[in-house]
């Protein structure tokens, strides 16, 4: 499978010095490295002869290795950083000269800002996209999203769904990390996912936050699976946990920071209405929340309490990695007011603001859409979005549109 981050990787070493490509362990970040020419020096620091090379001298590495130079898992090193900006300023006007990656951590991005502001591109990597599984010539929602000429009408006529329903839900229920669509065995999924929490736990977080009571965190990174799609109260999570509620708040950051939880803050721009203005979260990859769940299949997925937190996650991860492939700024929100009207997913860039709510259902009826009707009108959206499993794109009122999740 092509990532669709090659592209934005080839248009960034034509802007920038250097490169960062940060996301979560396995990924892919070391795969895109690959795609890069035979030019490419590669070098992965948690490979102990590279480590050797790089970290025994920096400034000395880097002045034999001026140009065109890939350093993978960047973050194990930060005495790296302060020498990449010195080799950076030796030659300030070329660019396309270095690459590193890594997974985030506190130190990486602080390195990153310190020492690298204004001389690197940042790309944020996430697993397989459902555009990435199943590719089309056509062009896709978020496509035409990024036109801020286009309208519903055009959202009708010109978008189609990709691949089939089955597909959908089997990338809904295994999730986008590639290791598992390489392999395609079942019981390889189910290993694989187990050994990626208790690395990612025993790992990645417990060398970064040495302090950090780890067996509790294994369980707030299980739990985070029910929490999916779900306003959340750090005080009700706290004492689920036995802990008090700075540590879960704690324990929410270190998970955002590694790319594990995806947050959205309230949208609370409307002053007259009472907004409801608790986060609300998602897993970022919804195979792991299955996992994490013990869903063994679709079918049971299907019956599962969770589905609708779970495919709401999925729809909005969705959406955020295809912005973040075509290296589109955004943010995203959520929105809900006390008397119980809400939208599941506001989006705002240079594209204007959409509102998009979320169905696992084929059939929509008008009486649901009452808080995304009302926020299109209040606040002056583009338009709004109804994702859900229809069949096929309709108009539903002059400003709201219905779109098959399958056209993402």
């Amino acid at each position: 499978m092509r990532r669709a981050y090659e592209t934005l990787l080839q248009e960034y070493l034509t802007r920038f010095p250097c490169v960062a490509v940060i996301g979560a362990r396995q990924c892919g970040k070391t795969t895109l490295l690959h795609s890069l020419d035979d030019s490419w020096q590669l070098f992965d620091l948690e490979r102990g002869a590279d480590f050797q090379a790089v970290g025994d001298d920096p400034d000395l590495f880097l002045s034999l290795h001026p140009d065109k130079v890939a350093i993978d898992e960047a973050q194990i090193h930060p005495a790296l950083f302060p020498a990449l900006r010195v080799a950076v300023d030796r030659d300030r006007e070329k660019v396309g000269r270095f690459i590193i990656t890594g997974s985030s951590s506190p130190q990486l991005s602080r390195s990153i800002s310190e020492s690298l502001a204004g001389r690197v591109g940042i790309i944020e990597m996430s697993p397989l996209s459902w555009s990435e599984v199943i590719p089309s010539d056509r062009p896709g929602l978020v496509d035409l999203l990024l036109d801020r000429e286009t309208s519903t009408e055009d959202l009708v006529k010109q978008i189609r769904p990709r691949g089939t329903l089955q597909e959908l839900f089997d990338f809904w229920y295994k999730g986008g990390y590639p290791e598992q669509w390489i392999k395609g065995d079942p019981r390889f999924r189910d290993l694989w996912h187990d050994q990626y929490i208790k690395t990612y736990v025993m790992r990645d977080v417990a060398r970064l936050f040495p302090g950090l009571n780890q067996e509790k965190f294994r369980v707030f990174a299980r739990m985070l699976g029910g929490l999916s799609g779900q306003t959340v109260n750090q005080a009700e999570v706290a004492r689920a946990l036995g802990v008090t509620p700075p540590t879960v708040r704690d324990y929410f950051e270190i998970a955002e920071g590694t790319f594990l939880w995806r947050s959205l803050p309230s949208f609370v721009r409307n002053v007259t209405k009472r907004v409801v203005k608790h986060p609300k979260g998602y897993l970022r990859d919804s195979g792991l929340g299955h996992h994490a769940l013990r869903i063994p299949d679709v079918t049971a997925l299907l019956a599962h309490p969770q589905a609708g937190g779970s495919w709401e996650g999925m729809v909005v991860e969705e959406i955020c990695r295809q912005l973040e492939q075509r290296g589109i700024q955004f943010d995203v929100f959520h929105y809900r007011v006390g008397g119980g009207a809400e939208v599941d997913l506001v989006l705002e860039g240079t594209f204007g603001l959409i509102a998009v709510e979320i169905k696992l259902g084929q059939r929509i009826r008008l009486q649901s859409l009452r808080g995304l009707r009302d926020f299109v009108q209040t606040h002056g959206c583009r338009f709004g979005i109804v994702l859900s499993n229809e069949e096929r794109p309709r108009m539903i009122t002059e400003e709201v549109v219905g779109i098959p999740v399958r056209c993402l």
